[in-house]
């Protein structure tokens, strides 16, 4: 029975298969074609890379290798994108200090320049034979300055903008330039050819100096302010964008910490350790990174809001108003010029005031201007135009009885109660609120400047450490496996 029994018990396994006493045995081909599909299988997984790696990619090893390269990939990447969108907002901020807003303010200077010099021409050749020394000195002075501030705006044209691509409208811009340069010595010219005939007493000097005026209202002026909005533009653009904070960046760096956590709290799981010393130094050092950028972002999008609201809008408001006021004194002089044209000429003059009137009202109830141009700044221009505008009526009451001498001493006289003192004192009240307003304009864009400073580089170094951190934290994890 012993002998019998032996058998029975015995079990067969031929080419993979299992054989139990009392089954039949498989075919030999069949034995056959399961011992090549073995030997087949083995040679495929041996030969076949992606094979091997899908076998090895779904091991705990295999995970953790697949973690470590995604973590260190998306830390280094994460750190290379913020160091890039810093740096080009840094240099933004750069190039408006450094370029746009210097061409802003030469075209600003242009445009009054020009004004100035076409009311101090109609104003000498009202005076009546040989000009003042201070008008002649006015006159040249300012039609210096406006040449100086026309080869600066040309010098720069056609290169990038704030925002680092060209200048919108660049051809529009190229146009004007070419206008003011072409025009500006025709003027000049038509101004002296004036001034030659004043001085010998001829009438037909008059025709030169309207002309000339003409020429300034309906061409260069027109020309010099549509060059200074392509300029306060390529300020305005760049600043819209910078008030923003750089919410990729911070989606990034989010991102990354949440896929740290994440990894630790599956370590903890897998190796029964509660933290990973490299994985915890990489989540300090993202932290970091992100408190870093939220503290130092923020403060540059404040100090560039700021920029904006208390610099770069009262400034071009206030440059306004003092182009409106260079064009009330253009229709104050040329009154005196162009006698049969008094009405036209005094709409203009009312209308220029009024609009100087409701900007500083506008900008005294602001509160952010106040922060840059004094309530006493403003209250001293509004003031200036009071007295003007009561100055001018009288210099019309004169025209209208033809009491022209006396209208040409009120005109250009340096009397105290004087046309010519009242405007000398909004224009320079002006002037004061400007220079406020680009100073602090000038000083937030430093500041957004220098708190951004090297946040960019910064981050990109503490995100390559967290990289490495997470390196030599999960490869002695790793080897616990071999």
């Amino acid at each position: 029975m012993t002998g019998d029994a032996s058998p029975m018990r015995t079990v067969l396994t031929r080419a993979g298969r299992t054989v139990r006493p009392g089954q039949s045995s498989p075919p030999i081909r069949q034995v056959l074609a399961d011992r090549r599909e073995l030997v087949a299988a083995a040679r495929e997984r041996a030969q076949s890379p992606f094979a091997t790696l899908r076998h090895y990619a779904v091991t705990t090893p295999g995970k953790l290798v697949t973690i470590l390269i995604v973590l260190a990939a998306a830390s280094v990447s994460t750190g290379l994108y913020a160091s890039t969108v810093l740096e080009n907002r840094t240099q933004t901020l750069q190039r408006m200090i450094d370029r746009a807003e210097p061409l802003a303010e030469a075209s600003q200077v242009l445009y009054s320049s020009l004004s100035v010099a076409d009311a101090s021409a109609n104003a000498a050749f009202i005076s009546g034979g040989l000009e003042t020394p201070e008008l002649r000195t006015r006159y040249a002075n300012a039609l210096a300055t406006a040449s100086s501030s026309l080869i600066l705006a040309t010098g720069s044209s056609g290169e990038p903008g704030a925002d680092g691509t060209p200048d919108r409208d660049d051809k529009a811009v190229a146009a004007d330039l070419n206008t003011l340069a072409v025009s500006i010595p025709v003027y000049s010219g038509l101004v002296e050819t004036a001034r030659t005939n004043n001085r010998q007493g001829n009438p037909v000097g008059s025709d030169y100096l309207g002309q000339a005026s003409s020429m300034m209202q309906d061409q260069i002026l027109p020309a010099a302010q549509r060059l200074y909005e392509q300029r306060s533009l390529a300020i305005a653009d760049p600043q819209r964008s910078l008030s923003r904070p750089p919410w990729t960046v911070y989606a990034a760096l989010l991102a990354v910490l949440l896929a740290l956590i994440l990894t630790s709290r599956y370590l903890a799981r897998r190796t029964r350790r509660r933290f990973n010393l490299g994985v915890v130094a990489a989540i300090l050092a993202i932290t970091t990174g992100t408190v870093w950028l939220l503290a130092s972002g923020l403060m540059s999008v404040a100090a560039t809001s700021d920029a904006r609201t208390g610099g770069a809008d009262p400034l071009r408001e206030l440059t306004a108003a003092r182009i409106l006021t260079q064009q009330a004194r253009s229709a104050e002089t040329l009154a005196l010029v162009r006698r049969g044209d008094q009405g036209g000429l005094e709409r203009s003059f009312a209308q220029s005031t009024e609009g100087i009137t409701a900007t500083v009202a506008r900008l005294r109830d602001n509160e952010d201007v106040r922060r840059s141009v004094s309530t006493e700044q403003l209250d001293a221009v509004a003031s200036a135009v009071e007295r003007w505008k009561a100055t001018d009526a009288v210099v019309r009451g004169y025209i209208e009885s033809g009491a022209f001498g006396r209208a040409r001493t009120m005109t250009v006289g340096d009397d105290e109660n004087s046309s010519a003192t009242s405007y000398s004192a909004v224009d320079k009240a002006l002037v004061d609120a400007i220079t406020s307003a680009r100073t602090s304009f000038r000083d937030d864009i430093n500041t957004a400047q220098r708190v951004l400073g090297f946040t960019g580089t910064g981050i990109l170094m503490l995100t390559i450490f967290a990289a490495a951190a997470v390196i030599l934290g999960l490869i002695p994890r790793i080897r616990e496996y071999r």
